[in-house]
C-alpha cells in the first residue's frame, strides 16, 4: 500500500515519457500506481527496479513521488521555517518545490513571517498532508528504548504543574517532571535525557540525571569540588532551603542529601549545625550524632 507522507521503497512498474510509476509489492493496479517525474528518475532504471521515495501531492493535489527526503516525514517532528502567511494558515519550508500548509486552527501562539517552530505531520480530512504545532497528536508511544537508557529530545512545551514535553529523538512523547527541572529548558531547546519510567500507555518519563547510583557518585564528586573551592566548608545542611541548595549546586535537596550521606559513610565530609565540613585525611571517625543534630561547626 502507498502511504501518503512517508518514505517508502517501491518497485518501478511502468515507463513513460513523462517518468515512471511505481507500485507497491501488494498492488498489480495500475489506478494505485503513482509517478516519479521523469527529473527525478534515477539513470539506467528499470521495470522491476526498486526505488526509494516519499509521496506526496503536487501543486495540482495529485499523489506523486519524490526521491527526495523533506525536512519532515510522518511520525516524526521538525522546526520549519515560516515562508508566507494567509487569513486560513501559514505555509512552512519543507524542502519540496510544494510548501507545507499549517492551518490556523493547528497554530499555537503568535506565528510570524520567517520564524521557525516546532510541526509534526497529519492526514487532514481532505487526504492532505498539513503541519501541526499540536505535537501531542503527532508523537509515538511505542518507542524501543528501555530504563536507563540515555536519549536526544527537543523541548516543545513548558506546562506549570507538570514539566517539560519532549519529543524523543523527534518521533516519541516524553515528559521531564517539574521536580527534575533542575535548570531552565526552553521550547526549541536539545537535551540529552534518561529514561527512568515507560508508563503501561508507552508515554516516556525522563530524567536530565544518571542512574540513581551514578549520579550519588557524580554529585558526591561535585560537593566535595565545591568544598575545596570553599576552604572546606559549605552553608548548608539537612535543613536548608531546597531553594538555597539548588543556588549553590545547582541539584534538588533530595539529590544533596543522598549525595552527602553517601559521602559521610565514606568518611570524606561531616554534617554541623552551619554546614558541611570535610574531614581531614587523618581524621579517625566522625562524631557521633542524633538524628536531626549537628556539632557546632568550631
Amino acid at each position: 500500500m502507498i502511504k501518503l507522507g512517508e518514505i517508502q521503497e517501491l518497485e518501478v512498474a511502468k515507463k513513460t515519457d513523462i517518468g515512471v510509476y511505481l507500485k507497491s509489492q501488494d498492488t498489480d493496479k495500475p489506478k494505485d500506481w503513482v509517478l516519479l517525474p521523469k527529473k527525478q528518475v534515477p539513470s539506467g532504471a528499470k521495470i522491476g527496479d526498486k526505488i526509494k521515495v516519499f509521496i506526496y501531492r503536487d501543486s495540482d493535489d495529485r499523489i506523486i513521488a519524490t526521491v527526495k527526503r523533506p525536512k519532515i516525514v510522518m511520525g516524526e517532528i521538525a522546526a520549519l521555517r515560516v515562508v508566507e502567511k494567509s487569513r486560513i494558515g501559514a505555509f512552512l519550508d519543507w524542502g519540496l518545490e510544494k510548501d507545507l500548509f499549517l492551518p490556523f486552527k493547528e497554530q499555537v501562539g503568535d506565528i510570524r513571517l520567517n520564524g521557525k517552530y516546532l510541526v509534526g505531520l497529519y492526514i487532514d480530512k481532505s487526504d492532505r498532508l498539513c503541519a501541526t504545532m499540536n505535537l501531542f497528536k503527532v508523537l509515538r508511544t511505542d518507542s524501543p528504548y528501555k530504563v536507563n537508557d540515555t536519549v536526544t529530545g527537543t523541548v516543545f512545551s513548558l506546562k506549570r504543574g507538570l514539566g517539560a514535553m519532549v519529543a524523543v529523538e523527534g518521533k516519541y512523547l516524553g515528559l521531564i517532571h517539574e521536580g527534575e527541572l533542575l535548570k531552565p529548558l526552553r521550547p526549541g531547546q536539545t537535551v540529552k535525557v534518561r529514561v527512568s519510567n515507560i508508563k503501561e500507555d508507552g508515554k516516556l518519563d525522563l530524567s536530565l540525571k544518571d542512574a540513581p547510583k551514578l549520579q550519588i557518585d557524580k554529585d558526591g564528586e561535585k560537593i566535595l569540588k565545591i568544598l575545596i573551592k570553599n576552604k572546606g566548608f559549605l552553608p548548608l545542611n539537612d535543613d536548608s532551603r531546597p531553594e538555597d541548595i539548588n543556588r549553590m549546586l545547582n541539584m534538588s535537596k533530595s539529590s544533596f542529601k543522598k549525595a552527602v550521606g553517601r559521602l559521610m559513610k565514606k568518611r570524606l565530609v561531616v554534617m554541623t549545625y552551619e554546614g558541611i565540613e570535610m574531614l581531614d585525611e587523618d581524621a579517625k571517625t566522625p562524631p557521633v550524632r542524633k538524628p536531626g543534630i549537628r556539632r557546632k561547626r568550631k
